[in-house]
């Protein structure tokens, strides 16, 4: 008995070791892989982190737990590491290599997103972080759902060489191919120069942090050397240059924490990708809710100013507008509303800024954001009040007969549902330009106080009667008769109805609801030509 049991006893004790030891590597293995785990979480450690801190700036990891629903965030390849032996390069390494990527719920949607690490070798950019990167954007093509790029690099690494320049322009070629598939949206939250800047100019939205981000191809150093033009980091790229003068920004916010909770804001009102309508969201502001005061909200006198905004406000849900480009070419509004729970575009000539004329910034800002909400599959309700296209040398010579081609391709090309609402003045090549009846505007509006036409009365006169100066004055009262209001334009069908403004929202939300089963296409081609 005992001769049979003892080779079954050697056999458990031989198990047993071979567990102890197996058992014993399991946990080593397990400990190794939580120590750079805990590693990455750190990135390049607490006392970049402090440095991060002290600017007023967020770490790549905060920022993503403020952008994503609390709890939902996936992160992809924490454990990638550079491959680079250059320049004692083999014996620096930070796990994770500068940027967090993954995946999370914002407002309880799918969004991909990448977090560059600024407490990581500067958040420059390698091969491996080009590649993390990548993988995020072909994910979220692929399933259809926003990226979110939370930029604070340093540029490329230049340890890496060429490798690092490949890694941008593999990211700028899913940059173009995201285009008008999935919403991209860029935050710039601290450095952002050399080829760096040309990811969120190639993005839908780019938005800033005041005071602590930057934008430039040369930074002022080099700007020094070749131009002998001194500058400061704020003065050549910051917000106030960016939202201001060269509208390469969408917006700016005072901190990190506004700047992502205005992303989420910004994320509501779009859909997930172009496969799908945005969706609607619960209102309690009734379909049907007149405004009395819009009745009496234009004045009289056609060459006293408003706020289009106030019409805005009093018309969509609950007086949210969400403003896109708020300080730059002020002359035109664009931005988000919801009326009837229904994610819209709203596009606005202003009054307040030089009368709502057209120029050239105000064209290029308001062509931008048509086609974008076209791509998306976001109506468009547009507020006319627009004397004509600014003329003078300055704007004949910089390209306004190009740069107002864009909006007007904008709206020709749009196959969204398109409203427009003349409020007060449409007068010229303008009239045509902001979603006219001719450009396949869906329905076209007009309270009783809009004028339709070729000029003013008073420009009109000077020209027909400008050898007859006694007869102006009755000639004027004659055209303001004939072109002062609305009815030749309804009379000839370029107007399908003229209303009273206070039930401005009931009408608009009657229409696309009607609209909502549009379907319209253009002709097959590979791709359009559009003025550039």
């Amino acid at each position: 008995m005992l001769r049979i049991r003892l080779p079954q006893l050697r056999h458990a004790l031989h198990h047993q070791r071979t567990y102890a030891t197996a058992s014993t590597k399991g946990e080593e293995i397990k400990a190794r892989i939580e120590a750079k785990r805990q590693a990455s979480v750190l990135g390049g450690g607490l006392k970049r982190i402090a440095t991060q801190h002290a600017k007023g700036k967020l770490t790549a990891r905060e920022r993503i737990e403020l952008l994503v629903d609390p709890g939902t965030f996936r992160e992809y390849d924490a454990f990638v590491e550079h491959q680079c032996t250059a320049f004692g390069m083999s014996s620096q390494t930070i796990t994770g290599d500068g940027v967090v990527t993954g995946v999370g719920k914002i407002n309880g949607r799918t969004t991909f997103l990448f977090s560059q690490d600024f407490t990581s070798f500067g958040g420059s950019l390698s091969k491996t972080f080009a590649q993390k990167v990548c993988k995020i954007m072909d994910r979220a093509m692929q399933a259809g759902a926003p990226v979110v790029g939370l930029n604070d690099s340093g540029g490329a690494r230049i340890q890496e060489g060429v490798d690092s320049l490949a890694g941008y322009a593999e990211i700028f070629q899913r940059n173009v191919l995201a285009s008008g598939v999935v919403p991209q949206i860029s935050l710039i939250m601290g450095p952002c120069a050399g080829g760096a800047v040309y990811s969120p100019a190639l993005t839908d939205f780019t938005f800033m942090v005041r005071n602590t981000s930057y934008l430039f191809v040369t930074g002022p150093d080099v700007v020094k050397a070749v131009t002998n033009e001194t500058v400061t980091q704020e003065e050549l790229g910051g917000a106030a240059a960016h939202t201001r003068k060269s509208g390469v920004a969408h917006g700016a916010f005072d901190n990190d924490v506004v700047a992502l909770a205005q992303t989420r804001e910004l994320l509501s009102y779009l859909p997930q990708s172009n496969r799908q309508p945005a969706a609607d969201r619960f209102t309690a502001d009734p379909v049907d809710r007149a405004d009395e005061a819009l009745d009496t909200l234009v004045p009289a006198d056609s060459t006293k100013a408003y706020d289009i905004k106030d019409v805005v406000r009093r018309i969509v849900d609950d007086g949210r507008f969400f403003e896109i480009m708020p300080d730059y070419a002020k002359n035109i509004i664009i931005g988000f509303s919801r009326v009837g729970g229904q994610s819209v575009g709203i596009v606005g000539n202003q009054p307040l800024v030089s009368s709502g004329v057209l120029d050239i910034n105000a064209s290029i800002k308001a062509a931008r954001f048509v086609r974008f909400c076209d791509a998306f599959n976001i109506p468009l309700v547009t507020f006319v009040d627009v004397p004509g296209f600014l003329p003078g040398t300055q704007q004949e010579h910089n390209g306004i007969i190009r740069e107002g081609a864009k909006l007007l391709y904008a709206y020709a090309e749009a196959t969204v549902p398109k409203i427009a609402i003349t409020t007060r003045k449409a007068y010229g090549g303008a009239q045509c330009v902001m979603s006219s009846k001719q450009l396949r505007g869906d329905v076209n509006l007009a309270w009783p106080t809009a004028e339709l036409a070729v000029m003013g009365a008073k420009g009109a006169v000077e020209i027909l009667w400008r050898n007859d100066k006694e007869g102006r004055a009755s000639a004027e009262e004659e055209y303001n008769r004939l072109f002062a209001n609305p009815l030749p334009a309804a009379q000839r069908g370029y107007l399908d109805d003229i209303i009273r403004p206070a039930d401005s929202r009931k009408r608009i939300i009657e229409e696309l609801e009607i609209l909502r089963s549009k379907q319209l296409t253009n002709p097959a081609k590979k791709h359009d030509n559009m003025p550039l």
